[in-house]
């Protein structure tokens, strides 16, 4: 029994709608009350309870070098001692962007903000200024943020909680929002001939997170490449995930696919919030001051975001990194197959790099409608039967389990060995 949590739930539900900040935190897709974290250091969590967990959750993503890292906190208090806001610029923001378009050839000028929905709103805007096309291309269960014209047949915690279009978001806006299946090129193709001269923009996840972890089919990308030139629309990569997650480079160093836009953050923040967007010279300079198209954000490029950030990305510079993030989610997504396969549970382990989801079904997931094939309430019990052995798993079926340089091949087969047991706890729904 998880007193402290508990009692911590029913507080916050008197001041803050559902308890929590981000719906998925409040367990409301696998049931129960949510833990309340006291602390994090390296690969682990403990709760208010004092219960320590192996995390996988990792912040959602931003944590690649684990809880409590010894540089992110060695420069966030140098920086604290410096200030921590001054509405003005500072060098630590130019070495910064400096470091992203180094990282991604695509990226010749970046605007930092404030979140990853800052970075894809804006990121929509100015493709909507440079193209004068207003109408998007998006792609069902992808979630790029709350903002209006992406909240259409969106993932993350809108396919969690089982949300129709979000109430709020006026029928013109959504009007303007084309939705399609992701890996699914014709339907791409069909959808710009049918709004030809229309569309301003394709966004998409260049590996969806927000509805589990679905890897973009061969060939995909460049298609979406082709298609959006063809039309004169700007293919927008929002890499707020897969920034710095799968490469250096992201993405688009991964599969080699340069988009026109990049949306990033989580990682580029160490932790903290931000988000950034950025793109060729021509693009960008539509970008106030220098242009006409408005953004403005009192904490853009804080001092401790981007102390933190920089901290993280000059780590991740360091050899072998990304091959010994890979290797530890190798081990750790063959040992989850080769459990479920003992107990004869269907499951379909989607993995890139150090990122995957365990959906559990027996059809490949590829898309939104296979990710829904899933039988939830398993993944419930098995989450469940994962937080009892000390595991701690995203609250979500739709969403996506991370690795981080702080998990040890020690933690990797522990959870193994978890995973054995909560198999067995997580019979199929009736």
């Amino acid at each position: 029994m998880r007193k402290r949590s508990k009692a911590l739930f029913v507080r916050a539900q008197r001041s803050i709608p559902g308890g929590v900040n981000s719906p998925v935190r409040a367990f409301r897709g696998v049931g129960g009350d949510p833990i309340f974290i006291r602390a994090g250091r390296g690969s682990r969590i403990v709760d208010e309870d004092g219960v320590p967990y192996i995390d996988f959750v990792c912040s959602w993503g931003p944590l690649i070098l684990g809880h409590a890292a010894k540089p992110v906190q060695k420069a966030l208090s140098q920086q604290i001692r410096r200030g921590t806001s001054f509405g003005a610029p500072t060098e630590n923001e130019v070495v910064l962007a400096e470091t992203i378009c180094h990282a991604f050839p695509s990226v010749e000028k970046v605007r930092l903000v404030n979140s990853g929905t800052e970075a894809t709103m804006s990121a929509i805007r100015l493709a909507r200024a440079f193209t004068g096309q207003h109408k998007i291309l998006k792609f069902d269960g992808c979630y790029h943020g709350h903002v209006d014209a992406l909240l259409v047949r969106a993932g993350s915690g809108v396919a969690t909680m089982g949300l129709p279009d979000c109430p709020g978001v006026p029928p013109g806006e959504a009007a303007r929002t084309l939705s399609v299946p992701y890996n699914d090129l014709d339907a791409v193709q069909q959808a710009l001939n049918l709004n030809r001269g229309e569309v301003a923009a394709i966004v998409v996840e260049p590996v969806v997170g927000n509805m589990g972890v679905v890897p973009p089919a061969r060939g995909f990308l460049q298609g979406l490449r082709r298609l959006a030139r063809e039309h004169g629309a700007l293919l927008i990569f929002d890499e707020v995930i897969t920034g710095f997650r799968l490469a250096y480079g992201g993405a688009q160093a991964y599969f080699g696919v340069r988009a026109d836009l990049t949306c990033l953050g989580k990682i580029i923040g160490g932790g903290l919030p931000v988000g950034a967007y950025g793109g060729n010279k021509e693009i960008m300079r539509l970008i106030a001051p220098e242009g006409p198209v408005y953004q403005a954000g009192t904490l853009s490029g804080n001092p401790l975001a981007v102390s933190a950030g920089l901290a993280t990305l000059k780590a991740l510079k360091g050899p072998g990194v990304y091959k010994k993030l890979d290797a530890l989610a190798a081990r750790l997504v063959e040992g989850l197959r080769s459990a479920a396969a003992v107990v004869g549970v269907p499951v379909q382990i989607n993995r890139v790099g150090s990122m995957f989801t365990a959906f559990f079904t027996g059809t490949p997931v590829t898309n939104y409608e296979t990710a829904k094939t899933s039988d939830t309430g398993r993944y419930a019990r098995f989450f469940h039967a994962l937080l009892e052995r000390g595991v701690y798993f995203p609250p979500s079926q739709f969403e996506a389990c991370f690795v981080s340089l702080a998990h040890t091949v020690k933690d990797i087969d522990s959870t193994i060995r978890a995973a054995r047991e909560a198999f067995k706890e997580a019979p199929a729904s009736a």
